[in-house]
Parts: C-alpha cells; structure tokens; sequence
C-alpha cells in the first residue's frame, strides 16, 4: 500500500499546504481518504481525479470536506473520461443532511459505512472507529493482506484508541498541539500521539492535522520523545509512505 499526503494541517491551509487528505494506492486502485482545502489541486499532480476509485470520509467538518463539491463538479463536468459511471463516496450517517449531499445523480453515489461492520473497499479492508469529538467522526484501520494503516481522524485521545492502533505499520494521529497544551480539547497532542504510538506498538508514526503557527520541528521531536523507539514522521505535502 502506497500512501500520499496531499494535505496536512487542521483547520484550514496555510502558505500554499491544504488540509486533511491522503491518497491511498494499489493494484491499480486509487482511493481518497478525506477530502480538505486544497486537496483536489493537489491529488491533480498524482492522478486524474476522474481516476478515482472511492472517496473515504471520517466525518464532515470542512477541513476535511472542502474541496468535495468541487471534486463532483470535476466529475459533472468530464463524464467521458471518469474510471466509472458514478464516484462511491463512503460517509457515516449521523448526519443525514451532510451524508445525502454525497450523492449527486449520475455523478456519485453516498455508501454508509459504521462501526461494527468491515467495508470492503477494492483490494482494501475499510474499519471503523467512533472517535471523540464534537461532531460525530471516525477512525479507521485499513487493511490488506497482513499490513495495516490506522488513521485517528480527529479526536481527543481515549484508551480505545491503544487496541485499535495495535500493531499497525503506520499510525496517522490527529496531532494538533504541542505536549503543554492543557484543557478541554478536542484533538490530541505530541505527548498522546507518542504515547498512543508506544503503547499500541506499532511500526511508524505520522504526526499530522498539524497546527500552522507552532513549529514542526518543535511538534516532531515532542511526539519522537514520547514514542520512544517507534520512528516518527511529520506530515508535509507530497510525502509518500510504502506500508
């Protein structure tokens, strides 16, 4: 499995970097998981949108949503030259207003996935995970063969979070603050992104919806020094990971 990140920051894009969306690969299958600003512009220098195979979505807030409206117009627009009649878009259903905006007639269709049920998404086993935060959002273990991906979405950190995670080789956190950040939060820090890394021992991580006015540096060597032996990595546009 080949994974691209075509966006990274939480919130919204800064300085020319868009925000959540990664562009997952093989056996000739191309899926998006989320879909932020400046993620369509971006996955445009990998491949054909119109290429696309299935769009994931971990929950509707417009840092990962932005540029789906766009990406069906791309679909309207060109219908001669998409890989399939329609473009499945996979989304939770605790939200109808926002889940039935995924279906556009003859250009894509809404799938409902939840969580105590695999998807199967081409070549790929599709989990999911009820995370916490203030809208409803998931996490989700992708699966192929005997390698495995686990994406946090957004979230604070809870425990269940630990046996999701468990053993995967690459873990991708919602890291949006520094390890001081103290309160109410709804994402996790570099200290919990470590620790979680640690604890559910898997074999990379990947620190990401990273905050625009902190350094990366900074947010790299907090998470490095809480994972402990787990090598981690900061999400930048353009990085492509082989699992």
């Amino acid at each position: 499995m080949l994974i691209t990140v075509l966006g990274y920051y939480g919130g919204y894009p800064y300085k020319g970097h868009g925000t959540s969306g990664y562009l997952l690969q093989d056996e000739g299958q191309n899926i998006l998981i989320d879909c932020g600003s400046g993620v369509l512009n971006e996955l445009s220098n990998y491949i054909d949108p119109l290429q696309l195979d299935a769009v994931v979505l971990s929950h509707y807030h417009h840092d990962h949503t932005a540029d789906l409206g766009v990406l069906q117009y791309n679909w309207q627009l060109d219908p001669q030259n998409r890989k399939h009649e329609v473009l499945p878009i996979y989304g939770h259903t605790q939200d109808f207003v926002n889940f039935a905006q995924l279906t556009m007639d003859g250009v894509s269709q809404g799938i409902a996935y939840n969580d105590y049920e695999t998807s199967e998404i081409g070549p790929f086993k599709f989990e999911f995970l009820r995370t916490i935060h203030p809208v409803p959002a998931y996490a989700m273990k992708i699966t192929k063969d005997d390698k495995s991906i686990v994406y946090t979405s957004d979230t604070a950190y809870f425990d269940g979070l630990i046996d999701f995670a468990k053993g995967s080789d690459l873990l991708i956190t919602d890291t949006n603050f520094a390890e001081d950040k103290t309160g109410k939060i709804w994402h996790m820090t570099t200290k919990q992104s470590g620790k979680l890394a640690k604890d559910a021992g898997v074999k990379r991580l990947m620190i990401s919806h990273l905050p625009q006015k902190i350094d990366v540096d900074t947010m790299l060597k907090q998470s490095q020094n809480y994972a402990g032996n787990v090598p981690t990595i900061n999400a930048f546009t353009g990085l492509e990971v082989e699992v």
